[in-house]
């Protein structure tokens, strides 16, 4: 079974969950494109560090040291998540990692446009959907959370981010996705 990224429900809004997701790390690469092909595009070199293209790290070493012949492979988590980049047409892929690795434990990945990175805990309002994964239909769904997250009189602090539970073959109409906007404490 796949792991899910952990968060707790704070308190639950009209049109929207409060959560709290802790600190976690993620796999993540910089792509170009539109919303709907980066995704697929970034999914391969991600994937192949989760699946051992990597280096490991020798105790009291500062950098890599070999590449693992053999390597263990990660464990895939959910979601992906897709989040605008710091220019138009820009998007961070994100592989979520499993809880049970820490900064110090994670091997470097070999291919370097995969960032190994450490998102800080967040309170964040939340919206879950079923359904394609259309760039029109995330942002219909951000539009009325963003709409919903200030009704209830919070005020967002980043980037909407985009999650994808499921894999491309399952039928669009049983696809979880998720609008996640953090928000200020």
């Amino acid at each position: 079974m796949t792991e899910q990224q952990p968060y707790r429900v704070v308190a639950r809004q009209p049109g929207f969950e409060l959560r709290r997701y802790p600190a976690h790390l993620v796999a993540e690469m910089q792509v170009e494109g539109t919303f709907e092909r980066v995704a697929a595009e970034a999914f391969r070199p991600l994937a192949a560090y989760l699946g051992g293209a990597d280096r490991t790290r020798a105790a009291g070493a500062v950098g890599p040291v070999a590449q693992r012949a053999g390597a263990e492979a990660i464990a895939m988590t959910t979601p992906v998540v897709q989040e605008e980049g710091d220019r138009p047409g820009s998007w961070l892929v994100r592989f979520v990692l499993p809880a049970r690795f820490t900064a110090a434990t994670l091997p470097e990945p070999t291919d370097p446009r995969v960032r190994i990175r450490e998102i800080p805990e967040q309170l964040a309002a939340a919206v879950r959907f079923a359904g394609r994964w259309t760039a029109r239909e995330f942002d219909r769904r951000a539009t009325a959370l963003g709409r919903a997250v200030i009704a209830a009189g919070l005020r967002p602090t980043g980037a909407v981010r985009y999650a994808r539970f499921d894999p491309p073959w399952r039928p669009w109409f049983l696809r979880r996705n998720e609008v996640v906007l953090p928000v200020a404490e």
